[in-house]
């Protein structure tokens, strides 16, 4: 499955959040990466509830050009801000011994731990706090 299916699956499934979403209150952005593709993204969606544009916004992050990584004197791989927040939750999610492996059969099931690891996560920040 690529990102761009997997991303449509998601916010398929949880289309009644939006439908319950007043209009009233500030988009919701969702920050990407170059391996998607917005324009498809929006067309499937669109196709699933036209409106989900109204509450909704991609925000693609943008590649440091050859002549800013040089400027902060580096090459090769350079993280983007954005896109480190993304990688940082990924390696927080492996931290939970459950979730190395997917023996998860539904998604409803990997979404479950999924949130239950955050929620671990979290009360542990809390409690140091």
């Amino acid at each position: 499955m690529s990102d761009d299916q997997g991303l449509i699956e998601l916010l398929s499934r949880n289309l009644d959040y939006f439908w319950a979403k007043p209009m009233n209150i500030p988009k919701m952005t969702i920050p990407l990466d170059s391996g998607y593709h917005i324009d498809k993204i929006i067309a499937a969606l669109q196709e699933l509830y036209p409106r989900i544009l109204v509450k909704l916004r991609f925000q693609l992050a943008p590649k440091p050009s050859p002549s800013e990584k040089a400027a902060q004197g580096k090459s090769g791989f350079v993280p983007v801000p954005t896109r480190w927040v993304i990688e940082r939750s990924n390696a927080w999610m492996e931290r939970c011994k459950s979730l190395v492996k997917n023996f998860e059969r539904t998604l409803d099931h990997a979404t479950d731990k999924l949130n239950l690891c955050f929620i671990r996560l979290m009360l542990k920040r809390l409690a140091r706090a």
